[in-house]
Parts: structure tokens; C-alpha cells; sequence
């Protein structure tokens, strides 16, 4: 099988490491835009051959769309005249507005995933070896799919050490919000409230493991992550109004010096990491 990859960075560049390392794919080929993509991962190694769109489509059995979100849908024309037997399949965080634009002609090669896995870094040099080992990919909508391309997905990721979730992609798109979305959302809101009021050495001097933890994903990508919440905007509103919510319940009982029932609140919390 030969593998086309559009997009290496710490996604794309990850899972041909992955390709590599598990000998899944005879020959990797890439794609990329910018000189200096380019040379990056000509230097790191990432893939055999960087070539373009027609070579990746003349060549491959599967395509990879590692790419920012509204960028998949954009690049989907692209693919009208590729063979029935081309696989297509995307890694964005969000699902259900991917699903509903891909074009009906190609609807059947395209698999819909996503990899639950990830780093605040970006670009070539982002790529990580182990970055999908023992993590899950959920997979959308498999019954708009022929089996050739269901079961080429799935031999990939398996033999790449994943597990694999079936799901529909509304019912995705809801879980990834609160899993995901609304936590990079809370990270950006702290890095923002703390850069307002701290000044910067005083963040350098005090900022501890607790900060640290919080704000790592406001490092990441904002072009990637507003596209996300531009495609996922009603589950993340939805999350936010909740978040608020647990926010003014805490504010409540400060103000009101009810520690007792803060406790109790506190201790909920703490059963997270029993499901964790």
C-alpha cells in the first residue's frame, strides 16, 4: 500500500513515523506547501517523496487530509476524479460540517476520523513517534462508506496500536466539545486572564505546576483551533453556558462563605479521576 499525507505536522508527521516504524505502507509520499515545510521534513525524514496533488492521487491507495479543519473542506474538490478505490480520510477534531461537505461523488472513499491525541506543538518538527500508539480513533458514519475503505482504516490504525470507536458525527462532535474544545477554550481564557493582571516576570517567578497544567493547550495552534470552534460553535456555546454555570455556583458559595457545601463540590470533582 502506498500512503499520501497532506499536511506534516505534529498529525500528519506522526502518523507517517507511525507508517514507518510498523512497515504498513510500501512508500510514503507528502505534500506541503511552504519552502520551508518542505525542507523540514525532507530533513527530518518524515517521507520517502514530496510530490503534488496529482502524483499523491495517481499513486496512493490512501490519502490523509492532516490539515486544519476548514482547509479539508476546501481541498475536497480536488479529489472528484480520483479511483474507487482511493481511500480518503481526514484527522480533524471535528466531524459532523466535514461529513455534510464532502462531495457525494467521492462520499463513499472518504473515512472520517479522528484521532483522539495531541499536543499543544505544531509543524514538521511537532512529529512524535508514540503519538498514536494505545490512543483511540473514532470513525464517523461508516455506512455512507464501501468496505474497501472501511477495512483499509481499520487494518491502518490497528496495526498502528490504536483503538478504534464507531460513532455518528453529531454524537462526536458533542463528546470532542467537552473533552477537548471547551478545555482549550478554558486554557485560553486563563492565559488571557493572567497576562492582564501579572506582569511578566511575576509569571515567570510564581507560575507553578497547577498554572503550567492549565495553560499548556493555550499554546496551541490559534488558526487550527478558531476553524474548530467555527465548525463546532453550537456544541462549544453549549459547553461554555454550562462551564458558566459551574462558575457561578463556585462564585456563590465563596461569596456566601459556605465552605461546607464548596467541599462537597470539590469532592464530585475529585471522582473524575476514578473514571480517569
Amino acid at each position: 500500500m502506498n500512503v499520501g499525507i497532506i499536511g506534516l505536522g505534529l498529525m500528519g508527521g506522526s502518523f507517517a513515523k507511525a507508517l514507518k516504524r510498523y512497515s504498513i505502507a510500501e512508500k510514503v509520499y507528502g505534500y506541503a506547501r511552504s519552502e520551508k515545510s518542505k525542507e523540514e521534513i525532507i530533513e527530518l525524514n518524515l517521507v520517502d517523496e514530496i510530490v503534488d496533488i496529482k502524483t499523491l492521487k495517481d499513486n496512493c491507495d490512501l490519502i490523509v487530509l492532516a490539515i486544519p479543519v476548514d482547509n479539508i473542506i476546501s481541498m475536497l474538490p480536488e479529489f472528484l476524479d480520483i479511483s474507487s478505490n482511493t481511500t480518503i480520510m481526514d484527522l480533524g477534531s471535528t466531524k459532523e460540517f466535514i461529513v455534510n461537505n464532502v462531495p457525494s461523488k467521492i462520499r463513499k472513499n472518504f473515512i472520517a476520523a479522528h484521532p483522539m491525541t495531541g499536543t499543544e506543538k505544531s509543524g514538521p518538527k511537532a512529529a512524535i513517534d508514540d503519538l498514536y500508539e494505545g490512543r483511540t480513533v473514532v470513525l464517523c458514519n461508516l455506512e455512507d462508506n464501501e468496505n474497501i475503505h472501511v477495512n483499509r482504516a481499520f487494518k491502518v490504525f490497528q496495526e498502528i496500536g490504536m483503538r478504534i470507536v464507531v460513532m455518528d458525527a453529531n454524537e462526536h462532535d458533542i463528546h470532542a466539545c467537552y473533552m477537548s474544545h471547551l478545555p482549550h477554550a478554558i486554557s485560553y481564557s486563563l492565559a488571557n486572564t493572567v497576562m492582564g493582571h501579572e506582569d511578566p516576570k511575576s509569571i515567570i517567578a510564581l507560575a507553578a505546576g497547577g498554572f503550567k497544567d492549565m495553560s499548556r493547550i493555550a499554546k496551541s495552534s490559534p488558526e487550527m483551533w478558531t476553524d474548530i470552534f467555527k465548525q463546532n460553535r453550537k456544541n462549544l456555546l453549549k459547553s461554555i453556558d454550562l462551564f458558566e454555570e459551574h462558575m457561578k455556583k463556585v462564585r456563590q458559595m465563596v461569596e456566601e462563605e459556605d465552605y461546607s457545601d464548596l467541599k462537597q463540590w470539590m469532592k464530585k470533582a475529585n471522582t473524575l479521576h476514578e473514571i480517569l
